[in-house]
């Protein structure tokens, strides 16, 4: 499955312990997939699976109650333009595979986050808890080389990249203007 391009009038959703009305960067975390940025999805399902690690989280850093029993689902839309810097990641590739590498660890493909620096927007699959353990595995050099052809073949193949959802990192403020937010919901958990 491709990544989906952003278009006009596109529903993005944001799962988290508490709603978000206007994304904050500074409180965005580092070493993210695509780096340091307000990450959403075109699927309301992988969004709503989200809260539970958030809330999670959020639980274990006191940051709510620890008998919340819901998260929150916050819909936003998309508006182009023009003058948007956006990079698309269409499949989970090496290319792919060394952008998120390279920016979860400090100094690995140092390169290839430099030149995501000019970006606004990142789109591609979505490397999350279920794949962790992969890519943890490729960073330790368990697959071979770290960026050779071997490792990065062996690592994607496990990654089973057909199932992999999409994600978009809005990384400045001008990609965050794009953005105008809908609402929100609770959603209960267990």
């Amino acid at each position: 499955m491709l990544v989906l391009k952003l278009s006009d009038g596109m529903l993005l959703y944001h799962g988290s312990y508490c709603e978000v009305r206007t994304p904050d960067l500074a409180k965005c975390a580092d070493f993210k997939d695509f780096g340091k940025g307000f990450y959403l999805t075109s699927s309301r399902q992988q969004a709503e699976n989200f809260i539970n690690a958030s809330l999670k989280k959020a639980k274990a850093q006191g940051v709510v109650f620890a008998d919340q029993k819901y998260g929150v689902l916050s819909t936003f839309c998309y508006h182009f333009d023009k003058d948007i810097a956006d990079f698309v990641y269409c499949n989970a590739d090496a290319d792919w595979l060394h952008c998120v590498v390279g920016h979860r660890k400090a100094n690995t493909f140092p390169t290839v986050v430099e030149e995501m620096k000019k970006y606004d927007i990142i789109a591609g699959k979505i490397a999350d808890d279920a794949t962790n353990v992969t890519i943890l595995t490729y960073l330790v050099g368990a697959y071979g080389t770290i960026g050779s052809e071997e490792a990065d073949s062996l690592c994607i193949s496990r990654l089973i990249p057909e199932r992999l959802k999409d994600q978009f990192c809005f990384r400045t403020e001008k990609g965050l203007k794009c953005l105008s937010f809908e609402g929100s919901e609770r959603i209960w958990k267990n």
